[in-house]
């Protein structure tokens, strides 16, 4: 756990515990030792969350031009609630409004351009990163999974004779399982083999030098420069930007261009991928029908009426 100074140290690692008993992640841990060091640094014997000590620290991280406005909001404001009627809880109103991001589809040449460059970029600090960054990346497009999903995947919930994988860090706790493909559970028996030469007794299955989970903004730069290396030609400044989560997208789109092809209805066929994706609203999973590319889109196995009312053909293996 982070080190906290100032005087809500106590509050803070009691709601952080609270989290943890609860289930959840500890992706707010980070934000509030932001909230933390400013407290420290501004008013160090302030005790009560008020609505000068939340804004003075809100809109110092924006006059300072930090990035996660809408996830350090959403911490300070589960953490007010969580200390009770007192407290202050920040308006999500206050949060600057940003673009929606319209998510990446990649190509099956980017796809596999993306694949080969982090099968050969090095790694000084971490040998063994470059066997980490091959599996985790191809894990998270074959099996659709949430970024946060994948880098929290704990070695006891990998099933390595019938491929399952016990997912537990989810959104609002829906705990399911998914099935990796044989080539991906090829890959993952591959290199449990390879990580027990340099675990310390890592609980995570993706092992980093401390020990512990990758960390989301590890992964991002991963994905970043992996994008960068696929590209030698092109300015990074001038590629279209790529998150990790966007493997998840590729995933989806993939189903659903499959599906097409075999003939199937989309509309009757959504159920099955919003389970297995873990989504709990029919629309978010109805969402990806609408970024499906142009060709795709005027299909016959698209009925527009109904959506609007609610395997992988790359080579990903090759190494």
């Amino acid at each position: 756990m982070k080190e906290f100074k100032s005087a809500f140290r106590p509050s803070i690692m009691e709601y952080l515990e609270f989290r943890s008993a609860m289930g959840y992640s500890n992706e707010h841990e980070q934000q509030l030792q932001h909230f933390d060091r400013y407290c420290y640094e501004h008013c160090p014997e302030q005790t009560e969350l008020t609505k000068e000590v939340v804004r003075g620290w809100f809109y110092d991280e924006i006059a300072r031009g930090r990035s996660c406005l809408s996830s350090k909001a959403t911490a300070i404001r589960l953490f007010a609630k969580y200390l009770g009627v007192s407290a202050y809880i920040l308006p999500m109103s206050c949060v600057p409004k940003t673009p929606d991001y319209l998510p990446y589809i990649l190509t099956d040449s980017e796809l596999a351009a993306l694949f080969h460059a982090a099968d050969t970029m090095e790694y000084k600090n971490d040998p063994f990163f470059r066997e980490t960054a091959s599996v985790l990346l191809r894990l998270l497009y074959s099996c659709g999974l949430r970024p946060n999903e994948g880098r929290n995947i704990k070695l006891e919930h990998v099933n390595f004779k019938t491929g399952e994988l016990f997912i537990t860090k989810t959104k609002r706790r829906k705990e399911r399982i998914v099935v990796a493909s044989d080539d991906m559970l090829l890959l993952l028996k591959k290199y449990r083999s390879q990580r027990a030469i340099f675990d310390k007794g890592n609980e995570y299955f993706f092992i980093h030098t401390d020990s512990s989970a990758l960390k989301s903004w590890q992964l991002t730069a991963l994905v970043k420069s992996c994008w960068a290396a696929a590209h030698p030609e092109v300015d990074p400044k001038l590629l279209p930007r790529l998150r990790p989560y966007d493997l998840r997208h590729r995933f989806a789109s993939t189903v659903l261009q499959r599906w097409m092809d075999e003939g199937r209805n989309l509309y009757a066929m959504l159920p099955y991928l919003r389970a297995y994706m873990g989504h709990e609203k029919f629309s978010d999973t109805a969402y990806y029908i609408h970024i499906l590319p142009e060709r795709l889109m005027v299909s016959p196995g698209v009925q527009w009426e109904n959506i609007d009312r609610i395997g992988m053909e790359v080579d990903i293996w090759a190494r």
